[in-house]
């Protein structure tokens, strides 16, 4: 199952596509992680799935990653006197603690973490920002406000506070037994809902350890304003973009998008673009050109990957979502300026012996045009400094550690493959020239271009490259 493409898809299951032939479907087209959303279905459901993920990984041979997206904290409304009220433009509307109901005036607002952040002026998004007010004044346990933008409103709807950071944890009661229940069944990936700064990277961290890799979901402007701290400890980054468009000026959105993107890459961190790319196929057929367009957007800047939310969940038409991911994907990347501009888009590397072998590695694939350049990793390391250099030739990673090759499944342009551990440089050698054929990148006579570290086995010490040369098509299968 080698991709043609380098950009990666991650798809989110659902009730559309839980059974063992749908996911294989899904994968078939081109899946290559499994987003598992926490907001919807029971521990249960999601424990059936990824059964499936890794019996279907099994048959393929193929790692196969599987991201965990924790819920986190939701801030709701209470309920209204039959069930719904609607706010006039310049109307007076109190917030506050009080359980009781709420009407045209009042409603109940239970989570005093917002009414210690506030302060007059600051604004209050209702409804995924369908309704605005203005804090006019405010206390440890209310807030009165004005309706800037009014409109019906009905029970539990959301509420956003964007110009302000929440003194709250991403991680609620729920997250924290999700995250225990993920961990137990061995997920490869976990993206951190409403993360504000990087102290809440370092709150996952030391529950998540070493067991999974952490995906922060940049969906709040103030994780903007924090970007480098965020970047620096997170494993990788998802543009959140449906919550970052409801906090923010949509206009606003694409910009922000590109500056994570950038950051990302130069960090040598995995991004996803998530939300809304083909929002249409949810029920249609065919994706509008617009959605065409941005998908091949993202592709261009050099995302790792894009992701299938609803489309590939609950939609009508997931297979065909996902093919159609694909193609523009493979499109995208086929064309000349889609190389020029990640070329035009490098960022110097960083001043260690690690960057400085995978630049040369760049700089090697672009001369002499190997058929791959193979990366040898125990911890994923070498692969991702060599995948932030976004080199010509594909990436050929071998690894002896079966959670370092699904997670690496996420990252720009990696096929990772599952190997014995080695012990010197002509064992590597010559395991990386008989996978380079038997995985169908190379044939006899081609070049391969060898990165590694040594010694074997400890992170962060790659420091070798070779140039080496097939000179049969002997490879066999272990």
């Amino acid at each position: 199952m080698k991709r043609a493409r380098r950009a990666r898809i991650v798809a989110t299951l659902g009730p559309a596509t839980s059974s063992e032939v749908a996911i294989r479907a899904l994968f078939e087209a081109g899946v290559d992680v499994f987003r598992l959303n926490f907001s919807h279905g029971a521990q249960a459901d999601h424990a059936a799935r990824l059964a499936s993920i890794r019996k279907l990984e099994a048959e393929f041979a193929r790692p196969i990653g599987v991201l965990l997206d924790l819920q986190g904290p939701k801030l709701r409304l209470g309920t209204f006197n039959g069930g719904k009220a609607r706010l006039e433009v310049g109307a007076r509307f109190r917030l506050d603690l009080d359980a009781t109901p709420g009407d045209a005036h009042r409603a109940p607002l239970l989570h005093p973490e917002i009414f210690a952040a506030l302060k007059p002026g600051t604004e209050l998004l209702l409804d995924d920002g369908k309704l605005r007010l203005r804090v006019d004044a405010c206390g440890a346990d209310f807030a009165e406000t004005t309706v800037a933008v009014g409109g019906q409103i009905s029970d539990r709807k959301g509420v956003n506070v964007p110009s302000v950071v929440l003194p709250i944890s991403p991680l609620t009661a729920k997250d924290r037994e999700d995250l225990a229940f993920g961990l137990s069944l061995g997920v490869d990936w976990v993206a951190l809902s409403f993360v504000q700064r990087p102290e809440d990277i370092v709150e996952a961290r030391e529950i998540i350890g070493d067991r999974a890799w952490i995906m922060a979901k940049l969906e709040k402007p103030a994780a903007v304003h924090e970007l480098a701290g965020i970047v620096a400890l997170a494993d990788g980054i998802m543009v959140a973009r449906g919550d970052l468009g409801v906090e923010l000026p949509p206009e606003e959105v694409p910009e922000l998008q590109r500056l994570i993107v950038r950051s990302c890459r130069a960090a040598g961190k995995p991004v996803v673009v998530a939300t809304q790319m083909l929002e249409s196929m949810i029920h249609a057929p065919v994706p509008t050109r617009a959605e065409v367009s941005d998908i091949a957007t993202a592709i261009y800047d050099g995302v790792d990957a894009v992701m299938l939310s609803a489309e590939s969940a609950s939609g009508d038409f997931p297979m065909e979502a996902v093919a159609m991911m694909n193609r523009i994907i493979t499109q995208t990347e086929a064309s000349a300026s889609y190389r020029a501009g990640i070329d035009a888009s490098h960022t110097p590397a960083e001043a260690t012996t690690a960057d400085a072998v995978c630049c040369s590695l760049r700089r090697v694939a672009a001369l002499i045009s190997p058929a791959a350049t193979i990366t040898y990793t125990a911890s994923g390391y070498t692969s991702l400094r060599a995948a932030r250099e976004r080199p010509v030739a594909p990436i050929l990673s071998l690894t002896p550690e079966v959670a370092t090759a699904r997670r690496l499944a996420l990252v720009w342009g990696v096929h990772a493959v599952l190997i014995d551990q080695i012990h010197d440089v002509g064992e590597m050698i010559k395991w990386a020239n008989r996978t380079a054929v038997i995985e169908g990148f190379a044939g006899a006579g081609a070049d391969v271009v060898i990165v590694a570290g040594l010694p074997f086995g400890e992170r962060g010490t790659t420091n070798l490259l070779h140039v080496s040369r097939i000179a049969g098509a002997s490879a066999t299968h272990r």
